[in-house]
């Protein structure tokens, strides 16, 4: 128990009781104190643990976990499929998993950026972030990265599920964990680029439903309209005009990568010549990297405010 100690105050006026000071014990943190980086990595952390509703309410883990489940679903079912039957090879490429549940991983991305973004600027407790001893930049950098964990960790996680199905199967060891490589490096990309999607609509919009909205729109709306243009592309036989417009968004970038990096046929116009890939390659790495620093120029924005 806290010790507690009454001293009364002298000199109030006469017949008026006067004020007491209560000692209760309480001592100032004389511990470790972490810097900047300590800072950055808690808050890194707790921005992954947020994004699957870890550390939250209950009901903050339903949708996170119920998209997680309806995307691990299908390869849990393809795993059995092939551990049955015993098929000699998985009948789904590592790579284009995540061209075929593109409305769930948009939907996972456009849900989760709001809350390691918006609510911060919505209550006002990033002026409280933004204070010594973190930087904008530090905070930027924290949010992003967790942002492209989570989203990363939701396209890793059926293909990991195919992946140890493949070995338990006792398919060539040398040639799955080749093609799981390679899915890893698109599926870093694709998670950078749909972070910055995700991340500059929720430090822009203030309401969590704008920045749904807006982000849902680009990665679904967008990616069907970069789709249909490449499917009348390839009908008139102008595949040039395809590769081009599948530079012009995240998803048809991320399936002309399976091509350019793996045997599969994923895109609906790959890009085709050397100087073709390097551009796909150049134009993800630009958009998962141009979205960041336009986050970082936007916190420092709000920094000096």
């Amino acid at each position: 128990m806290p010790s507690s100690h009454t001293e009364p105050r002298t000199g109030g006026p006469a017949g008026r009781a006067g004020g007491v000071i209560h000692d209760i014990g309480y001592r100032p943190y004389a511990g470790p104190r972490g810097g900047h980086g300590a800072i950055a990595r808690s808050l890194y952390l707790t921005g992954v643990r947020n994004v699957f509703g870890l550390g939250r309410s209950g009901k903050s883990k339903i949708l996170p976990f119920a998209l997680l489940a309806l995307n691990v679903l299908p390869a849990v079912i393809i795993v059995g499929v092939v551990t049955f039957i015993g098929l000699s090879s998985l009948p789904l490429a590592y790579p284009e998993y995540a061209a075929t549940t593109t409305i769930l991983l948009g939907t996972f991305a456009a849900a989760q950026g709001p809350i390691l973004f918006s609510r911060d600027l919505r209550h006002g407790t990033i002026s409280l972030y933004l204070a010594r001893p973190l930087s904008a930049t530090a905070y930027a950098l924290a949010r992003w990265g967790a942002l492209a964990t989570g989203i990363f960790a939701f396209v890793m996680a059926p293909i990991l599920v195919m992946y140890l199905g493949a070995l338990l199967a006792q398919m060539d060891a040398g040639e799955q964990t080749t093609d799981f490589l390679a899915a890893t490096l698109v599926s870093l990309l694709l998670a950078g680029m749909l972070a910055s999607v995700s991340g500059l609509f929720s430090a822009i919009a203030l309401r969590r439903g704008f920045a749904v909205v807006g982000t849902i729109g680009t990665i679904l709306f967008g990616y069907g309209v970069v789709a249909v243009i490449q499917g009348i592309s390839l009908e008139q036989d102008q595949e040039r005009v395809g590769e081009i417009a599948g530079l012009f968004h995240p998803m048809t970038l991320y399936a002309g990568l399976v091509n350019v990096l793996t045997d599969a046929d994923n895109a609906i116009t790959p890009p085709t010549g050397a100087a073709m890939e390097v551009l796909y390659v150049v134009v993800s790495v630009l958009l998962a990297l141009g979205g960041l620093g336009l986050l970082l120029l936007r916190y420092r924005r709000l920094a000096t405010r």
